[in-house]
């Protein structure tokens, strides 16, 4: 997905992609959490990671 709605700090591109990685963030105090993904939001120009984005933020709560 390409978003244009934002301005890369760095090198002032406005064409983006959003992208995830397999490691899922996790509480430090459930060790076995499955967590959330993270969700990166990557300038398509430089390659500078513009914002990070808990995807399910309620899988980290107590």
């Amino acid at each position: 997905m390409t978003t244009t709605s934002k301005t890369c700090n760095d090198c002032g591109g406005t064409s983006f992609v959003e992208a995830t990685d397999f490691i899922n963030l996790r509480p430090l105090d459930k060790k076995l959490s499955l967590g959330s993904e993270r969700v990166y939001t990557i300038c398509l120009n430089c390659g500078e990671v513009v914002s990070i984005k808990v995807k399910n933020p309620e899988k980290l709560m107590k």
